[in-house]
């Protein structure tokens, strides 16, 4: 349990209560109400066609872009930061998985279909997959362009300058993956394109469990945790071992034992290095 400095708050009588309840009634439908309109302006944003043929590592073989969507029209994709060389996923976007996990057989039944994609390799996803007990689909993109294309996998080189695209922008973020959603249609004679893309605090509308906790006192109660510190993979809170993917050095392959040499004389250059 993580508990932070308590609260001093105005109180006041049960009337007054009601009073600004109701008073915040109506920002509250407005809010509401501003959202059906924002969501109805994005259905009418443009599509692009996706000409190329993406093809994924899937347990059940290669499958095509267009074999994803199981015979729907309507395709999202969640781009899950999970770097080939990481020995586990991200803990953000398994916070955001915990929350789509359930979701995805109701999905399907809005002619939906919802699949998780990450550069790393199937022989580090599906151990993970199994150790956070989730059921979604989840394939790898490791030999194809639809991680860089989608604008969710950067090399060390644009890190380093600064000329990634991000968000729809350049930002420095130093890390090789980033999460992001992206959602696809697939007409009748199977032309496929890409609807929609978002990244970074546009992905707050998947996470359920910081909608709670805007309704709380405290609120999201990141001052001392700021930017999900405080979040760990389901298995890893209450003290238990946990280290970022991206910090975190996975195990060197093991060396053959050779025989042991005669010691050399140490050359100038590396007693000077």
């Amino acid at each position: 349990m993580h508990a932070t400095q308590p609260l001093s708050h105005k109180v006041v009588s049960q009337d007054e209560w009601l009073a600004a309840r109701k008073a915040h009634l109506e920002e509250e439908k407005e809010l509401t109400r501003a959202r059906d309109e924002l969501s109805r302006r994005r259905r009418e944003l443009p599509w692009v066609k996706v000409e190329k043929n993406y093809v994924f590592d899937t347990p059940t073989g290669k499958r095509s872009l267009a074999e994803l969507f199981e015979g729907r029209s309507q395709l999202v994709v969640y781009h899950f930061m999970f770097a080939p060389e990481w020995t586990q996923g991200c803990k953000s976007c398994s916070l955001l998985a915990d929350h789509y996990n359930p979701a995805t057989v109701h999905l399907e039944h809005r002619d939906v279909s919802m699949v998780t994609v990450s550069k790393a390799p199937l022989e580090k996803i599906t151990p993970f997959k199994q150790r956070m007990g989730w059921t979604f689909n989840w394939v790898s993109s490791h030999d194809s362009d639809f991680n860089r294309d989608f604008q969710v996998t950067f090399t060390p080189e644009e890190l380093e300058n600064g000329t990634r695209t991000y968000n729809f922008g350049n930002k420095p973020y130093p890390i090789v993956e980033l999460p992001g959603i992206s959602v696809f249609y697939k007409d009748a004679d199977g032309n496929i394109f890409h609807t929609y893309s978002s990244y970074a605090r546009g992905l707050d509308i998947l996470l359920g469990v910081y909608n709670i906790l805007d309704m709380v006192p405290k609120g999201r109660d990141e001052d001392e945790a700021p930017g999900m510190a405080w979040v760990r993979h389901h298995d890893r809170y209450d003290g238990k071992p946990f280290q970022d993917p991206w910090v975190e050095r996975p195990p060197r392959p093991t060396q053959p034992v050779r025989p042991a040499q005669p010691a050399r004389p140490a050359s100038p250059a590396k007693e000077h290095a």
